[in-house]
């Protein structure tokens, strides 16, 4: 019974920050009563979706995507297309929308992720231009250049979504969920071995890793979560257009990624909440988004490589009970504790000489 509770006790402990987010999330409208800023939050709860994926693709494994903008608009067109031209409910076009950007991103990433570099960015650039023509000229179904019109709102329960509080809480409950997920799968098996084929892929292969198999699996688990933002993207706006998802789209995506740090779990999140919130504080000078996103990217590149929170990884729960780690001497310390155990062991041996020595002769005698 003690082990019971005391396993409780640590559990509550290790969970005290996403207990923490969610307690201010879910009270933030209590004091907040802005339907504009409610918006905003939401706006930015799906960039957090988008970049968290992404995340696992350029963060995680090393590959430099561009298409990710067409896997959000895949989720936004699958959805849409599902509730306008069948008249299915918003939890049955979900699953449809994620399903075909999942689809498509397998079929693009068995033929091109064994390409590396630039070549890689390439064709994703390549797929994301295709795409977007797609939307742009399959008139029947996608509305070609007028884009869908009333895209019906997501409804729970008999409630329909009328205001944006629902779809606030909607929002942030999908964040959380996928956050704590990327989190413990970024800490299993399957996250260290997309590590080991981001640091060397050459080594990871003669480890035994299938790597252009883990690269798969990323690469759709990517657009999967991708197209979940899509699916939101539709409902919430209840309207979308090609010009939504062209390639403009993946680079303000890769930018907040970069701002805020790829290959952790915090480094989207901040660049999602920080560039949202700075584009709609200087909403007046919209026309110059691009020109703020490219200025931005170049300054952090020069002065910040990695991103705000890049170089290292945190865990969003607390490790309790505290595990002390061995700390190694670096340097001279080092050298001069190897030089004092290799002192010690000279000595050592020495002496067990000198002592053997008197036996030696007794037994010659």
């Amino acid at each position: 019974m003690k082990n019971i509770i005391t396993n409780i006790v640590y559990a509550f402990i290790r969970g005290l920050p996403v207990l923490a987010a969610v307690l201010f999330f879910g009270t933030f409208p209590l004091y907040v009563k802005s339907d504009y800023i409610l918006r905003i939050f939401i706006q930015i709860g799906i960039y957090v979706l988008l970049t968290s994926s992404l995340n696992i693709v350029n963060g995680y494994t090393g590959l430099f995507s561009l298409a990710h903008a067409a896997f959000f608009g895949l989720g936004a067109y699958g959805s849409a297309v599902m509730s306008t031209k069948l008249g299915v409910s918003f939890w049955a076009g979900l699953p449809v929308g994620i399903f075909v950007a999942g689809f498509v991103a397998y079929l693009i990433a068995k033929p091109t992720l064994r390409l590396k570099g630039v070549f890689l960015t390439l064709v994703t650039m390549g797929c994301n231009m295709i795409i977007m023509l797609i939307f742009l000229n399959w008139d029947s179904v996608t509305g070609g250049s007028l884009g869908i019109m009333g895209i019906p709102m997501p409804e729970l329960f008999g409630m329909k979504f009328l205001r944006p509080l629902p779809y606030y809480y909607l929002i942030i409950f999908a964040d959380i969920l996928i956050i704590v997920l990327l989190d413990r799968l970024m800490r299993s098996r399957f996250g260290l071995t997309l590590k080991a084929i981001r640091e060397d892929e050459r080594a990871a292969a003669c480890s035994g890793i299938h790597v252009a198999h883990y690269k798969t699996v990323a690469f759709v688990m990517s657009a999967l979560l991708a197209g979940l933002a899509g699916a939101f993207y539709a409902h919430y706006y209840r309207y979308i257009s090609p010009e939504a998802f062209n390639y403009t789209e993946s680079f303000i995506i890769v930018t907040m990624l970069a701002f805020g740090g790829p290959g952790n779990i915090p480094g989207p999140i901040v660049g999602a909440m920080i560039l949202v919130g700075v584009t709609e504080a200087f909403r007046a000078f919209s026309d110059y988004r691009m020109v703020f996103y490219g200025t931005l990217l170049i300054l952090m590149m020069v002065f910040r490589p990695k991103g705000l929170f890049g170089g290292r990884e945190y865990p969003i729960t607390i490790t309790w009970p505290p595990v002390k780690k061995t700390v190694y001497s670096r340097g001279d310390r080092f050298l001069d504790s190897a030089a004092t155990d290799a002192n010690a062991t000279n000595a050592a041996t020495a002496t067990d000489a000198t002592d053997a020595a008197p036996a030696a002769a007794k037994e010659e005698r």
